[in-house]
């Protein structure tokens, strides 16, 4: 499963992991460079180029629904 997702800022990218800690799948996050990170690890996501969306990939599409959705101010 596939989501695109736009991250605007560092909080964004908090919520992404703090919604992906509690994931029992991996969820990876990779950017248009085409570089791929753990959600569940901030300083692979600090990694990532965010001036383009980036898209969440998982398994599992429930818990990626969840980490989608923490991105909802």
């Amino acid at each position: 499963m596939i989501k695109q997702i736009h991250v605007q800022n560092f909080s964004d990218v908090r919520r992404i992991v703090d919604a992906a800690a509690g994931c029992v799948d991996e969820i990876g996050v990779h950017d248009m460079q085409g570089a791929i990170a753990d959600a569940k690890s901030i300083l692979g996501l600090m990694r990532l180029d965010y001036t383009h969306p980036v898209k969440l990939v998982s398994e599992n599409e429930r818990e990626l629904g969840e980490v989608a959705r923490a991105l909802v101010h």
